[in-house]
């Protein structure tokens, strides 16, 4: 008996070698053709989640396509330095790319330019200054701003949301969208018409980096994933706190929303026109980036002003040297460009 036993495991070896053999040279004899693995499917739905990029993933490259007026790193300034906050700039673009990780998101941009959409209504607590103008406790005003109400209470809103900003989309319902703004914490219901939804197929991969305390501008656009290239470095002068008609230039990420090739303004306190600026592009309520302002009864377009990249002076917008501006104008698509307000 012990003997037959023997045998039978003998055999039994035997022939899984034979099959194991008959197997491996069927596969040998089997090659997909080139064309059929192009098409085969990708799982796209991985068994682990991306890790988020942080501040020490993020490449940038000096790739200059707008090189006149280049700023350095760091560069003087009177008696003292500037700098390009690149740190700054590493941090808010890791972030950008993480809040576009999932791509199943609809992005959707505040809209309230000269309260086209509607007077948004007094908020809970509100404060309102010597020129009777509201806002709300922190600081942003009632004009050209979204009502912000805290979920789910659409009754009274809590706060204001500025023009332009970005918010992801929770879900709708009836007149109301949730939301949870991208700079902003907690979820807020903010009434349909006073948001837009953004194409499904909108990236944020152009961004213009302002920066407030060292009155700089720079470019970067995205290569891939981590890696970005610096497009341009230029002085810059943005907003003056000056009221009742000059603002700061306010601190934030936004959407460029239109671009206007003159855009003309109004003497201050007159429907009189006072000139024009060339190569605007929006991203806030009257914030535009653009080049050096025209007044009248000049006509003709200003290359250049001694006051760039020196204190801030103007209403809001960002003045820029106007072959700058026009290079803004021209590289950043309307709808997906960012723009990122730093101190």
């Amino acid at each position: 008996m012990k003997r037959i036993l023997q045998v039978c495991f003998v055999m039994m070896i035997l022939l899984s070698a034979a099959c194991s053999r008959e197997e491996k040279e069927a596969n040998d004899r089997y090659v997909v053709p080139e064309d059929t693995m192009q098409v085969l499917p990708v799982k796209k739905d991985l068994p682990f989640k991306v890790k988020p990029l942080t501040e020490e993933d993020i490449k940038l490259d000096r790739e200059l396509l707008y090189d006149k007026y280049t700023l350095d790193d760091v560069y003087p300034y009177k008696d003292t330095v500037r700098y390009v906050q690149w740190n700054i700039v590493r941090k808010c673009l890791a972030f950008i790319e993480n809040m576009q990780a999932d791509s199943t998101t609809t992005w959707m941009v505040f809209q309230n330019y000269k309260n086209r959409n509607g007077e948004s209504p007094l908020v809970r607590t509100y404060v309102r200054d010597e020129y009777r103008r509201v806002a709300d406790t922190l600081g942003v005003e009632r004009y050209q701003s979204v009502p912000l109400y805290l979920h789910p209470d659409t009754l009274t809103p809590v706060r204001y949301g500025r023009d332009g900003s970005i918010s992801k989309l929770i879900e709708r319902t009836g007149n109301f969208y949730r939301v949870k703004p991208i700079t902003l914490n907690d979820e807020w219901s903010v009434p349909v018409r006073y948001a837009k939804s953004l194409p499904d197929s909108v990236v944020f991969h152009h961004v213009i980096f302002v920066d407030r305390n060292n009155q700089n501008i720079a470019t970067v656009e995205w290569k891939e994933r981590g890696h970005w290239l610096i497009r341009s470095v230029n002085p810059a002068t943005t907003g003056l706190h000056r009221p009742p008609y000059g603002k700061t230039t306010p601190l934030g990420m936004y959407l460029i929303q239109e671009k206007k090739s003159r855009m003309v303004y109004l003497k201050d306190g007159s429907s009189e026109r006072g000139g024009f600026a060339p190569y605007a592009s929006r991203f806030t309520n009257g914030a535009y980036i653009h080049g050096v302002p025209s007044a009248v009864p000049r006509t003709s377009i200003i290359e250049y002003s001694y006051s760039l990249g020196t204190t801030p002076r103007s209403h809001m917008c960002v003045r820029n040297a106007t072959s700058h501006a026009k290079f803004i104008y021209d590289w950043a698509p309307t709808g997906s460009s960012l723009v990122v307000v730093i101190e």
